[in-house]
């Protein structure tokens, strides 16, 4: 079974679950790969979470029923996983612009959001050199604060830190990496699993040395990366070949943990930064081999 085939049997299994709890190892088994690395893989190329779309499936399922038969909202609401009306009203109305029972009026226009599919097309990408490598465990010192990740733009939480640094830290920071990988470093710490959006973000350096109290230690711990060179801003062409091509490919997927992403210098104390050309980054992301025997 080749990938687009194997993405398409994940999105029938959904499709034919909406009305009970999808099953994480389900759609494990079903990608041939872990769930976090489906749901990695799902984001990209969709462009939405997989949650996101599940819960629009549902409430598209939810509102054709409500305009095509007799059903309570009640019962639909317990159909399709909401345990009060109150929260799927909400839910309800933020999608349609409607409230469920105003749904019911063949007047009223419906948001309906189709099954999705997965057309793979071949060309236009621009390769990225990629390498995999195993390495020991190390330590960064840095900056650090805790994140809400966005869909689309730059994350708050990851702009407050470059604007609160004042350019005396930054070169402190930066006079304390002895060891490679040089450079700032923009590391992301997913301690609590994917199930949450928050994580930490450090802006760091790769050291030997003790670190100070204005700076925060992690040991990253010893693995095997796949390292991506690319360049920066980021668009979403250059995630697609990533997840959408070379990931099915490789015969590895990204495991849970973190991502490092070695440079970009960082402009100190501004409100936003601002690019005006194109620059070298090198992007890491822990990944394992495929087990090819489930």
């Amino acid at each position: 079974m080749n990938e687009l085939e194997t993405l398409n049997k994940v999105m029938q299994y959904i499709e034919e679950n909406l009305e009970y709890e999808i099953d994480e190892k389900e759609i494990a088994k079903q990608a041939y790969c872990s769930a976090y690395h489906f749901k990695r893989t799902f984001t990209f190329l969709a462009g939405i979470s997989l949650q996101e779309y599940i819960r629009r499936r549902r409430l598209t399922r939810a509102a054709l029923e409500l305009r095509n038969s007799t059903i309570k909202v009640i019962d639909v609401a317990i159909k399709y996983g909401y345990n009060s009306p109150d929260a799927f009203t909400r839910a309800f109305q933020k999608l349609h612009g409607v409230t469920p029972t105003e749904a019911r009026d063949y007047k009223q226009p419906l948001k309906t959001y189709p099954p999705m599919t997965f057309q793979i097309i071949i060309g236009g990408s621009e390769p990225m050199e990629i390498k995999i490598e195993h390495m020991d465990s190390f330590q960064v010192v840095g900056i650090k604060n805790r994140v809400t990740g966005v869909d689309v733009g730059e994350h708050p939480g990851v702009n407050e830190v470059w604007k609160s640094t004042d350019k005396e830290t930054y070169a402190n920071l930066k006079s304390l990496n002895n060891m490679k990988p040089y450079g700032i470093l923009h590391v992301d710490v997913d301690e609590e699993g994917p199930q949450t959006r928050q994580y930490n973000y450090y802006m760091a350096v790769a050291t030997t040395k003790s670190c100070t109290n204005e700076f925060t230690r992690f040991i990253v711990p010893a693995m095997t990366w796949a390292k991506i060179q690319v360049k920066v801003p980021w668009s979403r062409e250059k995630w697609k070949y990533i997840y959408g091509e070379w990931f099915p490919s490789s015969g590895y997927e990204q495991i849970e943990g973190l991502k490092i992403q070695v440079g970009p210098e960082v402009q100190i104390g501004v409100e936003k930064q601002i690019m005006t050309e194109e620059v070298d980054v090198e992007l890491w992301l822990p990944v394992a081999k495929i087990k090819q025997d489930e």
